[in-house]
């Protein structure tokens, strides 16, 4: 495997879901914040979501689903796409790949990550 190909390889494969969700957070003063939104990818690792609300890269979330799932989470990275949004990165605390309504999730969201 060449070196370019070990920097774009994710854990597991992306796919593009528009979902309802609810993220929790705290400011650096301790004022929970609450939004809901809505994803644009998500992965058995974690995904990308629109927020209105200011975070930062280590920031801990808390994301609920419709289902009533909770599952812990940190921002990885933000970005400022045209169209007057923010789009988060986020990652799961721990895989959590039935977080998400995928009848049939790919192959390597089941697998142990080595």
């Amino acid at each position: 495997m060449s070196p370019d190909e070990g920097a774009n390889r994710r854990r597991s494969e992306r796919v593009m879901l528009r979902m309802s969700i609810v993220v929790e957070t705290e400011t650096v003063q301790h004022e929970k914040m609450r939004e809901e939104t809505h994803t644009l990818v998500v992965n058995a690792h974690g995904g990308l979501l629109k927020l209105e609300m200011e975070v930062l890269a280590g920031q801990p979330l808390r994301l609920l689903n419709k289902a009533g799932m909770v599952a812990p989470a940190r921002v990885v990275r933000v970005e400022n796409p045209p169209g007057g949004y923010t789009a988060v990165a986020f990652e799961f605390d721990e895989p959590m790949p039935k977080f998400w309504p995928v009848a049939f999730p790919p192959e390597d969201w089941e697998k142990p990550v080595s």
